[in-house]
């Protein structure tokens, strides 16, 4: 059973719309919960928020039946506490316990901090209500927060700069040879679980058999670090021997799903068991064909055709001439900033594609979503095409698009009107940004699996930035002065 919020006011606890916020304190959850604050006391954007919410929570369920679960309101705000403060959930659940204020904008302060109230707030408890809200309802609910700030700043929807950058996955750095070692490791397990559950034989050494898979790996990086003269043919034997006791493994696997295709009935839990198996199978034979290809072979494989995690599937690998990271793994992320530092929109793009296939396409939908009020767009030189250079002017009054290369961008500059020139010496701002979201809200390396839980995981990162800023900008008009509308820390006297 839930409910949008908690209606009837509990003992200790007072309205959200009165909790008072320490705003002397320049901490980043106190923007957040302000912002919070704000949305709850504008009925009709809070009750459009729940709804959409809602929907996701109790999809397919009756919110009237069941045992008592946690309400709309205060998985919205655990949600947005979350990556609005880059804390992982252990940290999410002691705030949720003991922070005071937090507790008071959830609606769940009760008499005396009473203990029944923080023994239901386990972080798996908060971590599979925040995973029950899909990515397309968090960009939804970021849309209104853009909406509710272009209201209280109706010009910071007139200018806009857009950029793109990697947000890493939770992967150790790919190499055949470790990627080959986890899917053994997770064939292996997998095998000997389903065998249990079947009764059969087989599988007594798997330890062994796991220790010798992980003594030819740690030979084969040694000799892929030290190299020396003819390290490649050394290289070579040593993958022979790792890529034969793979296929042995691998045929000992499949023999093991065809006992379960004929003896394993209709249990479920055997059949969770060898879509598991089957899964890391598939996935270990790619790695160990691209191994063959690469290193016994000796073709050029694309990276398009490699596999860079056996977990983390949909990882892909970047390189963008980054003096700090040449080489990064993860996912490419397009986002657009507007004049107050709002993030209006965020995409997350094909694996194969790049930033000037997308630019057009996602500015004309920013555009009619935000009803044609754009004047001004830049972006860097990495979108430019001469195509997208036309198709742009047909979608925003002054798009600043720099073209490659010092000759052509300077003879641009001089043509250029006056508005495109400072676009241009604008656009770097949008970098802050970026570094925002990296540093300050999780999007330097996603820490949620799966492809889902990377898209979820970026639009929690995105709400908590709209939030903060939101907040920031509620806190300066309400309290002219106060540190926590500050950026920067200002010398007080003694």
């Amino acid at each position: 059973m839930r409910k949008a919020m908690e209606r009837q006011q509990r003992f200790g606890c007072q309205p959200i719309s009165e909790v008072q916020l320490n705003v002397n304190c320049r901490d980043e959850i106190i923007p957040i919960l302000a912002a919070l604050q704000h949305i709850y006391c504008q009925p009709k954007l809070r009750d459009e928020l729940l709804r959409a919410v809602a929907a996701d929570v109790n999809g397919k369920t009756s919110r009237k039946r069941g045992r008592k679960g946690l309400d709309y309101w205060p998985i919205t705000v655990l949600a947005a506490v979350r990556l609005g403060c880059n804390f992982d959930y252990d940290k999410l659940q002691d705030l949720a316990e003991q922070h005071g204020a937090l507790r008071q904008i959830m609606g769940i302060g009760g008499w005396g901090d009473d203990n029944d109230s923080k023994k239901s707030l386990d972080w798996r408890r908060i971590r599979d209500n925040i995973a029950l809200i899909r990515p397309q309802t968090l960009e939804c609910i970021n849309h209104l927060i853009v909406a509710e700030g272009h209201r209280l700043v109706p010009e910071a929807v007139k200018s806009t700069r857009a950029d793109s950058f990697v947000v890493e996955t939770n992967i150790h750095y790919p190499t055949e040879s470790s990627l080959i070692r986890d899917g053994l490791r997770k064939v292996i397990d997998c095998a000997v679980f389903l065998a249990s559950l079947l009764g059969v034989a087989g599988w007594r050494q798997h330890k062994q058999l796991y220790r010798k898979v992980k003594r030819l790996v740690r030979e084969t990086d040694r000799i892929a670090a030290r190299k020396g003269a003819g390290y490649q043919e050394r290289i070579k034997s040593r993958y022979v021997e790792l890529l034969a006791l793979a296929d042995t493994l691998l045929a000992r696997a499949d023999d093991l799903q065809n006992q379960c295709a004929r003896n394993g009935g209709v249990d479920l839990n055997v059949l969770a068991a060898a879509v598991e198996l089957k899964t890391f199978v598939q996935r270990t034979r790619h790695v160990c064909g691209t191994a063959t290809r690469r290193v016994i072979n000796g073709e050029i494989v694309p990276n398009s055709e490699k596999l860079f995690s056996i977990f983390e599937t949909h990882t892909q690998l970047y390189k963008r001439g980054k003096a700090a990271e040449p080489i990064q793994f993860g996912r490419l992320a397009m986002i657009y900033e507007d004049g107050a530092g709002f993030i209006t929109h965020c995409y997350l793009p094909a694996r194969d594609a790049e930033d000037r296939d997308i630019v057009v396409e996602q500015t004309r939908k920013l555009q009619q979503r935000l009803g044609g009020r754009i004047e001004r767009a830049s972006f860097d030189r990495g979108f430019h095409s001469p195509q997208n250079q036309t198709e742009l002017a047909k979608i925003i009054t002054c798009p600043c698009l720099p073209k490659p290369g010092a000759s052509q961008a300077a003879e641009q500059e001089k043509q250029a009107p006056l508005q495109f020139r400072q676009a241009r010496q604008s656009h770097p701002g949008v970098e802050s940004a970026i570094n925002a979201l990296e540093c300050g809200n999780g999007l330097q390396r996603c820490r949620d699996r799966t492809e889902t839980g990377f898209e979820r995981y970026l639009q929690l990162a995105v709400l908590g930035r709209n939030l903060h800023v939101l907040g920031k900008l509620l806190l300066s008009r309400s309290n002219v002065g106060c540190n926590a509308s500050r950026s920067q820390r200002k010398k007080v006297a003694a």
